[in-house]
């Protein structure tokens, strides 16, 4: 025996103490207190914890129907001598009722079961020899044999074996001992269950075969064990999952290494569509990304419904992307039409669901790569700003997205990214700074005249505009009323003089006019509208006016002082 395996050993013996004592009240005594067990205890049972073969006997010879008597929990003395391992104990209460061998408690545990469970392996052999029945198994069951592999006891396997064990009888789950062999990673009790017989792919209730079980975990022992002896490497469970899969998913890069070494196919999908270099770039494993990558038909992956990087960038697995494009991945790529629609925004490319998700760092992979911002039918812009990023709205300002975009379902005549920009001022700052139209919001068909009811919704929601693709409203949405409605007003003020700071004089309609006037603190952002503009300020417009929009991006980069910097770009 090994230095690991008697180590093992020793240490579910004393696990094993330990819980005999905790236990021992409450499997051999009356419901009564602790205090008062060995008052109350039967004392057949009292004599069978102490060893005390005499008395076991004296009292078998007086009475031998005690013998027979059965607690609360269903225990026969003998349940009770199997349990503490008391043999000789065992072997006189069998020869006064051999018949009750095989007699189960109200948890189904036959004696052999709960000496199995405590490793008494004297008492094991003793109930064999006297015909206890190996294949008993308990109410969840549990077999003896599948105890002994979860305990990872090889003698006692062995015993269990050569006494007509079934070796590929199921618990209650469908896992056989192989199963279990396996899951704790003994290639030894493995090899001598395959030896009495044991099915080498035997699928559980989910079709998860030992050694689906090996890879999933990365057991690099029992997994080789299992292909030496013919198990199916590619053989698939009811969702349609393969070895390989599991192996990706948990980033076994040996285990994956191993089975492409074996045939395993990288092309099987799973019953939803997803390949194993799928299910490896969604779970960030850029190593065994690389591995599969070349054991992938590249028109397989073409009939997929996502693409590898779409479920990278979703999941901000940046290293993974990474990879991908370094390895030949078409950063353009859109999602099939049938599963785009399943999305309000139509999303198509890996771009808009790095965006969707928050993922910063995989956006600026897909950016550099060449990824386009005006490929989805929502821009990308728009939902980094309805995040409120600012990182992400500057990465997609400096790679050419469109500032002034549209929401398909919700027409206004002012850029939608400023409703999106609700309580962030830094937010609205930077996309202004960037070109955005400023001037639209204070274009107003009605003017100084009344206005009509506003139909723009109250709460916060409707005032940041969902993003979706539905049929558009008949009536494109004035700037003054969005900035009005309740949910808006108390920014009105910030958010307007914000707005005068880039551009020249405006005539403000009588609905901002109305704003400005309801707060005493906002009349200097009045005057400011109806006053002249500074020359200063005049042709600092007039400047940004003669740039093109990708020069107003780069104004930070420009070979000028760093004050004309900070002029142009609005920072004084």
């Amino acid at each position: 025996m090994t230095a690991v395996r008697r180590s093992r050993v020793l240490y579910h013996r004393l696990n094993r103490d330990f819980k005999c004592r905790l236990s021992a009240c409450s499997l051999c005594v009356s419901p009564n207190s602790a205090a008062n067990s060995f008052r109350d205890v039967d004392s057949v049972v009292f004599a069978i914890r102490k060893g005390d073969l005499e008395a076991v006997n004296d009292l078998a010879a007086s009475s031998s129907h005690s013998l027979l008597k059965e607690n609360k929990d269903g225990w026969l003395p003998l349940h009770h001598a199997a349990y503490f391992g008391q043999t000789e104990c065992l072997k006189a209460l069998l020869r006064v009722h051999p018949g009750s061998v095989d007699k189960r408690t109200l948890q189904e545990q036959t004696a052999l079961l709960l000496s199995v469970s405590c490793e008494h392996l004297p008492c094991v052999r003793c109930l064999l020899e006297s015909g206890a029945d190996p294949d008993i198994c308990s109410n969840n069951k549990e077999t003896p044999l599948f105890k002994a592999c979860e305990l990872e006891n090889v003698d006692m396997v062995s015993l269990l074996l050569s006494h007509g064990a079934s070796v590929n009888q199921r618990c209650g789950q469908g896992w056989t001992a192989l199963h279990e062999a396996v899951s704790r990673n003994d290639t030894e009790i493995c090899d001598i269950l395959i030896r009495a017989g044991a099915t080498i792919n035997p699928p559980n209730t989910y079709s998860i075969t030992p050694l689906t079980v090996a890879a999933q975990r990365g057991l690099m022992g029992p997994l080789s064990y299992l292909i030496e002896k013919g198990a199916d490497v590619n053989i698939q469970t009811c969702d349609g999952v393969t070895a390989l899969h599991e192996a990706s998913k948990n980033g076994h890069k040996e285990a994956v290494a191993l089975l492409l070494t074996k045939t395993a196919d990288a092309n099987k999908p799973t019953k939803s569509g997803l390949l194993p270099l799928h299910v490896a770039a969604q779970y960030g494993h850029h190593e065994i990304v690389s591995l599969l990558v070349s054991a992938t038909s590249r028109a397989v992956l073409r009939h997929s419904w996502i693409t590898p990087l779409h479920l990278a960038a979703e999941h901000d697995r940046h290293a993974a992307a990474a990879v991908l494009l370094k390895t030949g991945a078409d950063v353009n790529a859109t999602l099939a039409p049938g599963h785009s629609s399943l999305y309000a925004d139509r999303r198509a490319t890996a771009l808009y669901f790095a965006v969707a998700n928050g993922s910063t760092r995989t956006t600026e992979v897909l950016l550099k790569a060449g990824a386009s911002p005006s490929l989805d039918p929502i821009s990308p812009l728009l939902m980094a700003a309805r995040l409120g990023c600012v990182s992400t709205v500057s990465l997609l300002l400096e790679r050419g997205a469109d500032v002034n975009a549209r929401i398909p379902s919700h027409a206004t005549t002012f850029p939608a990214v400023i409703p999106l920009c609700m309580n962030n001022l830094p937010l609205l700052k930077c996309v202004l700074n960037h070109g955005c139209d400023a001037l639209s919001c204070f274009t107003c068909t009605y003017g100084g005249t009344s206005h009509p009811p506003s139909a723009v919704g109250s709460n916060a929601h409707d005032c940041m505009l969902p993003l979706s693709c539905n049929e558009s409203s008949e009536r494109a949405t004035q700037f003054c009323e969005w900035i009005s409605t309740p949910a808006m007003c108390k920014w009105a003020g910030p958010v307007i003089d914000l707005l005068l700071e880039h551009v020249c004089h405006v005539q403000l309609c009588s609905r901002l006019s109305e704003l400005l006037d309801s707060t005493g603190e906002w009349h200097a952002i009045k005057r400011k509208s109806s006053s002249p503009r500074s020359l200063l300020h005049l042709s600092r417009l007039t400047i940004r006016t003669q740039m093109a929009r990708d020069k107003l991006r780069s104004i930070p980069s420009l070979p000028l002082p760093n004050r004309l910097i900070r002029y142009l770009s609005v920072a004084d």
